[in-house]
C-alpha cells in the first residue's frame, strides 16, 4: 500500500518561510504527477502546485513567485518551498500523487501551516 507522509508545517510570521516535504513509500514519479493542495477552514480544497512525471510545474496564481515545488527522485520526496508567507496561506496542506487514467491517486494526511500577521 502506498503512503505519503507530509512534514514541515508549523507556525510562522508573515513574510517568513517554510519547506514542506512529502515522502512517498515507493517511487511514483514515473507514473504520477505530484501535487500540493491546501484547505482553509470553511473553504474548498484548492490546488497549490503540481509537478508532472516529466518535471513540468504549475502553480496557483496566488502563490506564483513565492512557492516552488521540486522533487528528489532518489529520496522519493516532493518539496514545497514557501517564501513570503501571508496569513491567507494558512491552511492544512496536503500532498497528492495523481495517477491520471491508468493509476490510483494517493493522498497524505496533511500538515498544518499557520501564518500569523
Amino acid at each position: 500500500q502506498v503512503h505519503l507522509v507530509e512534514s514541515g508545517g508549523g507556525l510562522v510570521q508573515a513574510g517568513g518561510s517554510l519547506r514542506l516535504s512529502c515522502a512517498a513509500s515507493e517511487n511514483l514519479f514515473s507514473t504520477h504527477a505530484m501535487g500540493w493542495y491546501r484547505q482553509a477552514p470553511g473553504k474548498h480544497r484548492e490546488l497549490v502546485a503540481t509537478i508532472t512525471s516529466s518535471g513540468s510545474t504549475n502553480y496557483a496564481d496566488s502563490v506564483k513567485g513565492r512557492f516552488t515545488i521540486s522533487r528528489d527522485k532518489a529520496k522519493n520526496t516532493v518539496y514545497l518551498q514557501m517564501n513570503s508567507l501571508k496569513p491567507e496561506d494558512t491552511a492544512v496542506h496536503y500532498c497528492a500523487a495523481e495517477g491520471g487514467r491508468w493509476y490510483d491517486d494517493y493522498w497524505g494526511q496533511g500538515t498544518q501551516v499557520t501564518v500569523s500577521s
